[in-house]
């Protein structure tokens, strides 16, 4: 039997709970789902590495070089949708 696939709140939390402890301009802005990572400056091109190790580290997901897009990393709301496609 397979382990059960986190919820898309769980996968959600997850993020937000990441962001948090991991980057300190998350903890001095409100991280509503939507709220932009890259613009504003939340996440800069080293963070998204890091996003990048946790996402495959945590819900066993390859990310590919073309998966690199800002639309991918622009929010917690746009991490957790490409979580659930890469999952299928």
């Amino acid at each position: 039997m397979s382990e059960r696939q986190p919820t898309r709140a769980e996968v959600t939390e997850a993020l937000r709970r990441f962001l948090l402890e991991h980057f300190p301009a998350a903890r001095r802005a409100s991280l509503p789902d939507d709220a932009p990572l890259l613009e504003s400056g939340i996440v800069d091109s080293l963070g998204i590495l890091e996003l990048v190790n946790f996402v495959t580290e945590t819900f066993g997901v390859t990310v590919n070089d073309e998966d690199l897009q800002p639309e991918n990393f622009s929010s917690i709301q746009q991490l957790a949708t490409f979580v659930e496609r890469r999952r299928g």
